[in-house]
């Protein structure tokens, strides 16, 4: 039996050590900002909390947010394309997630309102933020192999015979079967974009799906159609969806290109955007430094 507590013991001890504070609820931009610049060398936490990044709603299967940062079109007026970009779809792409933080200061910078633009730099941060980076996810799965594509069950299990059953690409028990492929898969269909932007590493060129025309060239890195695959974004939006894909594989997966090439990437893709939404052109030179 709990003996009673004495009232007047208690009126003393709140008076001595005052009232209990609570504990302020951790915020979870500043706290996956810290995780993020703790692994990544080019990517500062003060540069990561500047960048005006929230949380999605979404969390990743360990329960880290997705982050995402938003620039809307002039108001009152139809953007030429809503554009999605993502990076850090494979975690040991660091390269992938980095880019994204410097093309964020460049919007930033030089966002004139014509585009409307939806970035995530780092979709699968479990990967990412472990002691020892991984492609796939907290489950083990590979996020690029596990979105809804015909007959995903058949052909993912055929597609993963053929690669030896490599854990780097299990495509998991079912198609969106992943908290981070279903928040993209979600995304795709409420943001409804227009193009997407895919970083990856470390192939060296662009990758294409869906209707043309693809970019030719962006910075130094050139077309070179790696094939369609089960489960992949490119063919569940691109090819299924109809949206144009745009995969950028940078060189290396854990070196990041130049400042003047990260300018010249970015510049190119919002000019091969220009082209591809010509209806109301402005110069490129009012997003462009």
């Amino acid at each position: 039996m709990i003996p009673a507590i004495n009232p007047a013991l208690l009126l003393v001890l709140l008076v001595l050590c005052g009232p209990i504070a609570a504990t302020p609820a951790a915020d979870p931009v500043r706290e996956t900002c810290s995780r993020i610049a703790r692994k990544l060398a080019s990517v500062g936490l003060r540069e990561c909390l500047a960048r005006g990044l929230q949380a999605s709603g979404a969390s990743s299967v360990q329960g880290t947010p997705i982050l995402v940062r938003e620039f809307a079109p002039l108001a009152g007026r139809q953007p030429l394309a809503r554009v999605l970009v993502v990076g850090g779809i494979h975690g040991d792409e660091y390269a992938s997630v980095s880019i994204v933080f410097k093309w964020l200061r460049i919007l930033e910078r030089h966002h004139s309102g014509r585009f409307h633009w939806r970035v995530a730099p780092l979709m699968n941060p479990d990967g990412l933020l472990r002691r020892k980076s991984q492609r796939v996810n907290a489950n083990g799965v590979d996020l690029n192999r596990n979105f809804p594509t015909p007959d995903w069950h058949a052909e993912s299990a055929r597609y993963w015979r053929r690669t030896g059953r490599n854990p780097r690409r299990y495509p998991g028990p079912r198609s969106l079967s992943e908290p981070e492929s279903r928040w993209l898969a979600q995304e795709i269909r409420d943001f409804a974009p227009d193009a997407v932007l895919a970083i990856h590493a470390p192939y060296g060129i662009i990758d294409f799906d869906g209707p043309p025309q693809a970019p030719k060239r962006l910075g130094s890195l050139y077309l070179k159609l790696l094939g369609i695959y089960p489960g992949s974004l490119g063919n569940y939006a691109g090819v299924q969806g109809q949206l144009p894909v745009v995969t950028v594989e940078l060189p290396y997966a854990g070196i990041m290109p130049k400042p003047r090439q990260v300018r010249r990437i970015w510049g190119d893709a919002v000019g091969w955007l220009f082209k591809r939404f010509p209806e109301r052109e402005l110069r490129r030179a009012s997003l462009v430094p």
